[in-house]
C-alpha cells in the first residue's frame, strides 16, 4: 500500500471506543438483579439479533429507516416488561469505556483532528459522550444519512465535513465490516483488536492494525515521521 498520510482519524464508537455488550448486561442485571450469568446473556443475544436484524432490513430497503433509539426501544421490548422498557432501552447511552480508550483520545487528539463515526443516534451520541467523557472535535451519527454503516452514504459524512479527500482520513474500527465499508469508499484503514468485535479475515488488507489506542498512536506517530 502507498505511505499512510492522514489529515483526519474518523473512529467507530460501539464496541470500539465503548464496551457495548457490557452497558446493555448492566442494564438487564439492574432490571432483575435476581437474573443467573447464563439468562442474562440469553437477554443479550435476543437485543443484538434484534439490532443486527433491523438494521439489515433497514440497508436491504425492506424497512423504512429507524434511529438507534427505536430499534433500541424494541430491543428492550423483547426482555423487559412495560414498565421498564425505557429505562432499559437507555442502557445504550451508559457504555463503559475500554480502559484505554479516553488517554488513547486524548494523545490522538494532539496531532489529528478526531471525528467519531457511528450508528448510534444523535441522542445516542450525546448521551454517551456526557456519561464517558470521550476526546473528538466532531460527533456525526449515521441518523445524518438515514441509513446505517456499512451504508457508502454514512462514511461520506465524514469525508464532507473533515474536507479532505478519503484517502486522507484513517477510519478506525473494531468490526472488519465497518473497515470494509470504509475501503469501498476510499478511506484507509486500522483495525483495533476488542474482544467484541469482528476480526478481519485471512482475506483482508488494512492499513494498519493495534492492540489498543496507544499502541495505534505509537503507529501512527512512527508513520509521520
Amino acid at each position: 500500500m502507498s505511505k499512510l498520510e492522514i489529515d483526519a482519524v474518523v473512529f467507530d464508537v460501539l464496541g470500539t471506543l465503548v464496551d457495548e455488550p457490557a452497558g446493555i448486561r448492566a442494564g438487564i442485571r439492574e432490571l432483575d438483579p435476581s437474573l443467573d450469568n447464563s439468562r442474562i446473556e440469553q437477554f443479550l443475544s435476543l437485543w443484538q439479533q434484534h439490532i443486527d436484524r433491523e438494521q439489515r432490513r433497514i440497508l436491504d430497503g425492506v424497512r423504512a429507516y429507524l434511529t438507534s433509539d427505536v430499534l433500541d426501544l424494541e430491543a428492550a421490548r423483547l426482555v423487559a416488561d412495560s414498565a421498564a422498557v425505557a429505562a432499559l432501552a437507555l442502557s445504550g447511552r451508559r457504555l463503559p469505556p475500554w480502559r484505554d480508550t479516553v488517554a488513547g483520545l486524548d494523545r490522538l487528539a494532539q496531532r489529528f483532528p478526531l471525528i467519531g463515526l457511528s450508528n448510534a443516534s444523535r441522542t445516542a451520541l450525546l448521551g454517551l459522550n456526557a456519561h464517558v467523557g470521550l476526546r473528538w472535535h466532531q460527533a456525526l451519527s449515521a441518523e445524518d444519512a438515514r441509513t446505517y454503516k456499512p451504508d457508502p452514504a454514512v462514511y461520506q459524512l465524514a469525508v464532507t465535513v473533515s474536507g479532505q479527500s478519503p484517502e486522507r482520513l484513517l477510519m478506525v474500527a473494531a468490526h472488519a465490516w465497518d473497515l470494509r465499508g470504509a475501503q469501498g469508499l476510499g478511506l484507509r484503514t486500522a483495525y483495533i483488536a476488542r474482544p467484541v468485535g469482528d476480526p478481519p479475515t485471512a482475506s483482508d488488507r488494512f492499513d494498519l492494525s493495534a492492540d489498543d489506542l496507544a499502541d495505534l498512536a505509537d503507529k501512527l506517530v512512527k508513520a509521520h515521521r
